[in-house]
């Protein structure tokens, strides 16, 4: 008898899983981008859309990040078929205001990003600019209990990533 094979993950499965379900649920990189430009235009008047998503792809490569984006998929999903316990299938599909974990969820994401990421992920969440709008409407059947905290986070750490960025940029120009 064989030995059964040892678990190993293709961490490139779990990259192009993410960008897979984040594209079934209705969300683009570019929307994602335009929420780090919305973060980040009044300090960097010469950004562009397309420095902001390759700073949203730089986020999604990040392993903490893919798992926070496919786990929260998972829940909203589970949640829209019914799927999950009382009173948990409640919560999230009402995104019950006192349910906290989906913001907790994203901000793992941010967490990798700092103090920035953060301030910028509160802002976004409270303002719901763009494709967050869109997945807080609660009219068109879908969940995104998760989904919309975890977009929020994405940007909000390109958002991050951008300011660190463009500060060293200034740093070099100076020496």
């Amino acid at each position: 008898m064989s030995e059964p094979k040892a678990y190993s993950l293709d961490s490139r499965q779990v990259a192009e899983a993410t960008e897979q379900w984040l594209a079934k649920r209705g969300v683009t990189k570019t929307e994602i981008a335009e929420l780090a430009y919305f973060l980040q235009k009044d300090y960097f008047p010469e950004l562009t859309i397309e420095e902001c998503l390759e700073n949203v792809d730089a986020v999604l490569s990040k392993r903490e990040v893919q798992n926070a984006v496919l786990t929260g998929i998972q829940l909203d999903i589970l949640a829209e078929e019914g799927k999950l316990m009382s009173p948990l299938q409640e919560m999230i599909r009402n995104d019950e205001g006192l349910y906290g974990c989906d913001e907790v969820l994203a901000l793992s994401i941010v967490n990798v990003y700092g103090s920035i990421g953060f301030t910028n992920f509160g802002y976004i969440d409270k303002l719901k600019p763009g494709i967050l709008l869109k997945l807080n409407n609660k009219t068109d059947g879908q969940t995104h209990t998760f989904l919309d905290d975890i977009v929020g986070a994405i940007a909000a750490s390109a958002s991050s990533r951008i300011a660190h960025r463009k500060q060293a940029e200034r740093e070099d120009t100076i020496d």
